[in-house]
């Protein structure tokens, strides 16, 4: 299958998810909104799992793609780590998906995947990562965290010089996923966010 076939795939499934609970989303309404027969659909995810899994991973790899474009987006290190704790309490307010991956907390609207690998018989390159293990959020944090020191510090920065940072980015992402769940007042995440990173300089 086509690669552009897939991604159609898998945003009528989102597309789907956003309208009803995923628990009466139809293998066959997401193959017609798409476009391709529902054997195509079965051929590329193998069942309704997989194709959970390959949308969770789709929106895990977005969650993170966005975390990258934030912390390239200034220049001043504080704004970067600003910028992608704010990235991550937009990005799980805006997408249910993004929200239960960051808290694990999974409503009965969404699909539950397992977090740990399953068994792929899937040919599908695609699919076979989608169906490695999922992160749970303390691997988010982690993930994030290590975006922030390499992107600060650059690639390849010895731990002992990079300790203090990764401190630092590491309180940044648990305070965006706080106002995860507990929305902030007004001035938001970001000023959250400069306040403590300005005191732990201080």
């Amino acid at each position: 299958m086509m690669p552009a076939a897939r991604e159609s795939l898998l945003d009528a499934a989102y597309t789907a998810l956003t309208r009803r609970p995923w628990s009466t989303v139809r293998m066959v309404d997401v193959a017609a909104a798409a476009g391709v027969s529902r054997q195509t659909l079965y051929n590329e995810f193998g069942s309704k799992d997989g194709l959970a899994r390959a949308l969770v991973r789709r929106e895990a790899d977005g969650y993170l793609a966005g975390v990258d474009r934030a912390l390239a987006a200034h220049a001043d290190p504080r704004e970067r780590i600003t910028a992608a704790a704010d990235w991550t309490a937009s990005a799980a307010r805006d997408n249910a998906l993004v929200r239960a991956m960051l808290t694990g907390c999974w409503s009965a609207r969404l699909p539950s995947p397992v977090l740990t690998a399953v068994p792929s018989g899937s040919a599908v390159p695609a699919q076979r990562r989608a169906d490695g293990p999922l992160p749970s959020p303390g691997d988010f944090v982690a993930l994030v965290r290590d975006r922030a020191v390499t992107a600060l510090a650059g690639p390849g920065a010895p731990s002992s010089e990079t300790a203090d940072l990764a401190r630092s980015c590491e309180l940044a992402v648990r305070l965006a996923l706080s106002c995860v769940a507990a929305p902030p007042a007004e001035g938001g995440v970001a000023d959250l966010v400069r306040g403590a990173l300005h005191r732990q300089a201080g």
